[in-house]
């Protein structure tokens, strides 16, 4: 079995015991009497790095929404947070598939981060009260965490793509959670910024402890800093580490067809096969 890239040690904060972020046994979710996969178990610890991958329509966001208490599962159990989905929203935070923001929106990326403090409440919170300042800081912090300090009080409409990544980001850190999800936050970015934005969900993960999962398409961008993946094919999925998942034999079983894992010359991996269309990991900016 081929090594896929190698992960540096992720420090666990001190007296901090590894426990459960999410914890599927046996699970099946079905969409207008459709089955979307099934017999699904997985588990992710807290502080982990997490891909989801798979084609499209073989129920990645599915599996998002059913750990968000969003779509009640169809058979098997599952736990978030060591609790049932939907009992734990207070302490996650989730970024939805990529929202553009029109070149005119005016408000500026702090208000935007600070919405996810206190975009339920109703009224505007008064400057000098403890809670106003408590929160002030938390924004200021997270988007320190970001690397936004430079153009955070500037219109987001203004702002390049993957600066307004790292603005949404900080927003679903605001409160600070203990679960991150992410659908698809790489899709749209360049190169550069998507790296830049795997190398941060990195750090993210080891300096706030949060667990994450990361909807992609591509594992490329995000290989070397991932700790597992969870790949959605067929109506069922595997868990493991890359280099478990990611190969010829793996790939093969999940479909049910021949497919190959192959790595290009510039060290990118593709995957080939026809179980359905083909499909690629790997550039689709070039």
């Amino acid at each position: 079995m081929s090594r896929l890239g190698a992960l540096a040690p992720r420090a666990k904060p001190a007296g901090a015991a590894t426990s459960t972020a999410v914890a599927f046994d046996r699970a099946a979710a079905r969409l207008g009497g459709r089955t979307i996969w099934s017999d699904v178990s997985l588990t992710v610890a807290e502080g982990d790095f997490v891909a989801v991958l798979g084609p499209n329509g073989a129920g990645k966001s599915t599996l998002i929404n059913a750990i968000l208490g969003l779509l009640p599962l169809a058979a098997g159990t599952a736990s978030v947070l060591g609790r049932p989905p939907g009992d734990s929203k207070g302490l996650i935070g989730y970024l939805p598939q990529r929202r553009s923001f029109d070149t005119g929106t005016r408000i500026r990326g702090v208000d935007l981060v600070r919405l996810g403090l206190d975009g339920a409440r109703w009224g505007v919170p008064l400057p000098g009260l403890p809670s106003h300042k408590r929160d002030a800081a938390r924004v200021g912090e997270v988007i320190e965490l970001v690397g936004a300090i430079g153009y955070a009080r500037q219109p987001i409409g203004e702002l390049s793509g993957g600066e307004q990544q790292r603005l949404l980001i900080a927003q679903a850190l605001v409160r600070r959670p203990k679960l991150l999800l992410l659908d698809e936050p790489l899709d749209s970015l360049d190169l550069p910024n998507q790296a830049a934005v795997a190398a941060l969900v990195r750090r993210i993960c080891e300096e706030e402890y949060v667990a994450v999962l990361l909807v992609a398409h591509d594992i490329n961008p995000i290989l070397g800093y991932l700790d597992r993946v969870v790949y959605l094919a067929g109506g069922n999925a595997i868990e493991g580490a890359p280099q478990e998942v990611i190969t010829s034999e793996t790939l093969t079983r999940l479909y049910g067809a021949p497919i190959e894992v192959l790595r290009a010359s510039d060290g990118r991996l593709v995957v080939v096969g026809q179980p359905e269309a083909p499909f690629v990991h790997g550039d689709r900016h070039g």
